[in-house]
């Protein structure tokens, strides 16, 4: 080789060398030592105007995308999705291989993967797990869940319902947390951190005031910001702050006279603007009803095209480029758009760690839905301490399919369990069923926590059968359930004969106990005629083992109810929803004018006396709540308690701290007092512990929308402690400064 062809290989290789350090140094992306904001920033520059808009749609089942057309959805990306989507799943974005951008897999929803005819683990509902008051038992069984998504192939989990109770008969109240901002947003907070610390996106959802079923694509609902702020929207706040899921889904409903996918105040205003939120806005699917006004009033991406009578191809790339050469929609807001999409890939690990499809341990995941159940069943009455059943040589089991499963909820959290549904054969069919049966008889649990005794079932169907069992047993368990789902409000009442059930075995059996699977609140007329209530609300993939060890006292109980329940259809806020009953799609309206007065504060500011009051829930054992303790140090507000086991079985117990103002009026508040605080404590009989909890200074304030501000008000305040809304025995006086803050977080 000559010298001259020596220099130009030399400058050949560090050419090359300079081209290769170029071309990495673009590539920030891929860099896992930089931040996922210069990561995102980064894969955005890079794309092109049609990758980009790959990013803005989701898309369902393949046989609907192919029948759209070839301008709408181009051949290259029905071949995508027939190639990876995956079967029967929630939605699919397709990835951008050039850059190595990963495909979104997108499946509901809280409880479980939720694929139809895929086998998976259900949790018990969201509302059942949050009667476990501890973030710990949401976490945990986030994690499963994750898990169980991973092995199947996903990324992003549709889960993290927040939406408070407002509503008692709202359908999908079984998917949310309660009727507490507090109660809720941490109890989600929990799920998600599960979720996500497996790299997966987590989104939290519906937001927002998605309270009714009942027309839910339909109604319009009028609430004044500052209850929005103080009740709805703070559960949600709170979620946001201690899990940072990567997506908000918007809902159906338009909030004050806008549509939620299409709310200036809600996406743009209060979440990205306020509350920094870094991810991207998903919407419900089928919620979209533009293309300029949705992608610029916060809309960033269009979920679950062309599924669930959708209104138009607003997001398609012939569309959204119509309207960015108008002038409609500009170039930063798509870059905005892409790189919030692409943000909490990057955040929880979801870019560098793909989903590896595989085995799934079930046997273990059992478990963790069975640990989640026997901490989340309530236990709602016990006179004469008919429970936990003891040397019972004969017990009648009666109703409620008890001897083939138990009760799941209906719609998108619905989950196929592993072993099929015990009861195929109930209607409805059709969406939002079938009706599940989780295949864990409580019957046959019961006899195997119960070899000795002679335990027979009856159906319940013919009540004559039902109480001649009754009369041959020592102890009756009636099982009754309440079936709920998406698109549908129910009522309190239960169907069918199974109040006359319970009369009629209470009267042939003093030793009656109930035991209620239910979607969330029902009235009980029988109520004084059973010595014992059970409340599990829908249980999960292991329930009839959970509820079989509460009832033998292999477990204690330790749930504390996360909503009210009314003593009367009387007592509720609005005594009719509108358009419940009628077909979908009519317009409707409803004003919230009891504003943040939500659950027990509604009871407390109207003198109600509920069923069974917010936190209320027994255990075998008894708990004490002493050395109550409240503490301002400049402003800030601490509160601690000793929990005391003063009986003679190992338990766990919830201290619960509320705070009342000594002047409500002059406070502002919604309602005589709020849930600060709560602690579940593990405890040995005669054990005693001792917890101190800062006070967010939120739950004792009230938001002044004229300078986007929480206030507050100089006064004495009442620090209450105690195990429910209407058990606080001990108490502390405070004074607070006044006080006023931004609601605009930091950076």
């Amino acid at each position: 080789m000559t010298k001259q062809a020596r220099k130009q290989t030399a400058l050949a290789v560090l050419l090359a060398c300079a081209a290769m350090g170029a071309h990495a140094q673009d590539r920030t992306w891929l860099d896992k030592s930089k931040s996922a904001d210069e990561r995102a920033r980064a894969a955005v520059a890079a794309m092109t105007l049609d990758e980009k808009l790959l990013l803005i749609v989701s898309y369902t089942d393949k046989k609907d995308v192919a029948k759209q057309p070839d301008d709408i959805i181009p051949p290259a990306i029905k071949a995508d999705i027939a190639a990876h989507h995956i079967e029967g799943s929630a939605g699919y974005v397709p990835g951008i291989p050039r850059l190595g951008i990963p495909a979104q897999w997108q499946t509901d929803a809280s409880i479980g993967v939720r694929v139809t005819g895929m086998e998976r683990t259900a949790l018990p509902s969201s509302l059942a797990t949050a009667a476990s008051f501890d973030p710990a038992v949401s976490e945990a069984g986030g994690r499963m869940i994750a898990d169980e998504a991973r092995a199947s192939g996903f990324n992003t989990f549709l889960a993290g319902g927040a939406n408070l109770a407002r509503e008692p008969r709202n359908g999908r109240n079984f998917e949310y947390v309660g009727e507490d901002p507090l109660l809720a947003g941490r109890m989600a907070a929990g799920l998600v951190n599960g979720i996500q610390s497996r790299h997966m996106v987590s989104t939290m959802k519906h937001f927002a005031v998605n309270d009714q079923e009942s027309q839910r694509t339909t109604v319009d609902v009028t609430i004044a910001p500052e209850a929005m702020r103080q009740s709805d929207l703070l559960a949600f706040e709170i979620l946001d702050e201690l899990a940072k899921p990567g997506s908000v889904m918007c809902s159906y409903n338009l909030v004050n006279g806008r549509w939620a996918c299409e709310n200036e105040y809600l996406l743009n205003k209060t979440l990205k603007q306020d509350w920094k939120f870094k991810g991207y806005v998903m919407a419900d699917w089928g919620a979209v009803h533009s293309t300029a006004d949705a992608a610029n009033f916060g809309l960033d991406q269009f979920t679950g095209y062309p599924c669930c009578n959708h209104h138009g191809p607003f997001y398609s790339a012939k569309n959204f480029k119509e309207a960015m050469n108008k002038g409609e929609v500009s170039m930063p807001r798509l870059d905005d758009m892409a790189q919030r999409i692409l943000w909490p890939l990057f955040q929880t690990g979801t870019f560098d760690d793909p989903p590896k499809p595989g085995k799934i341990d079930f046997a273990a995941h059992a478990a963790v839905t069975q640990r989640a159940a026997e901490e989340s069943l309530v236990l709602l009455k016990n006179e004469n301490n008919v429970l936990p059943l003891a040397n019972v040589k004969s017990l009648a089991v009666i109703g409620g399919h008890a001897d083939k499963g138990v009760l799941a909820g209906g719609g998108s959290s619905g989950v196929t369990p592993v072993g099929g549904n015990a009861v195929p054969d109930l209607a409805p069919k059709s969406w939002p069923g079938p009706v599940v049966y989780m295949p864990s008889s409580p019957l046959a649990a019961l006899k195997a926590e119960l070899p000795k005794a002679k335990i027979a079932y009856a159906s319940g169907a013919d009540i004559d059968a039902a109480v001649a069992l009754a009369k041959r047993s020592d102890v009756a368990v009636v099982f009754v359930t309440q079936w709920l789902g998406e698109g549908f409000d129910g009522k309190l009442e239960l169907d069918g004969n199974q109040d006359a059930l319970v009369a009629a075995v209470a009267r042939a059996n003093p030793k009656t106990v109930v035991v209620v699977e239910s979607g969330g609140a029902i009235l009980m007329p029988w109520l004084a005629q059973v010595p014992a209530v059970l409340e599990a609300f829908y249980p999960g993939m292991r329930g009839g083992e959970a509820i079989a060890r509460i009832l033998t006292g292999k477990a204690n109980p330790s749930g504390h109810l996360p909503i009210s329940f009314p003593a009367s259809n009387a007592q509720l806020a609005h005594a009719e929803i509108p358009g419940f009953g009628k077909p979908d799609g009519i317009p409707v309206h409803i004003t919230y004018d009891e504003g943040a007065a939500i659950g027990y504060k509604w009871y407390d500011a109207k003198g109600y006396k509920p069923l069974f009051a917010f936190g209320h829930g027994l255990s075998y054992t008894r708990f004490a709540v002493a050395e109550p303790k409240a503490n301002v140090a400049n402003g800030a507000l601490t509160v601690g308690a000793a929990l005391r086991n003063t009986g003679k079985l190992a338990g766990k117990g919830v201290v619960q701290v509320y705070v009342a103002p000594a002047d409500v009026k002059a406070s502002g508040w919604e309602a005589p007092k709020r849930l600060v605080a709560f602690h579940k404590l593990d405890l040995q009989p005669g054990g005693s512990r001792a917890f101190t909890q800062a006070v967010d200074p939120r739950l004792l304030a009230t938001y002044e929308v004229a300078d986007d501000s929480w206030h507050v008000r100089a006064g004495t305040y009442r620090v209450l402690f105690g195990q429910a809304a209407d058990d606080l025995p001990v108490s502390v006086d405070v004074t607070l400064p006044d006080m006023t803050w931004s609601a605009v977080h930091k950076e």
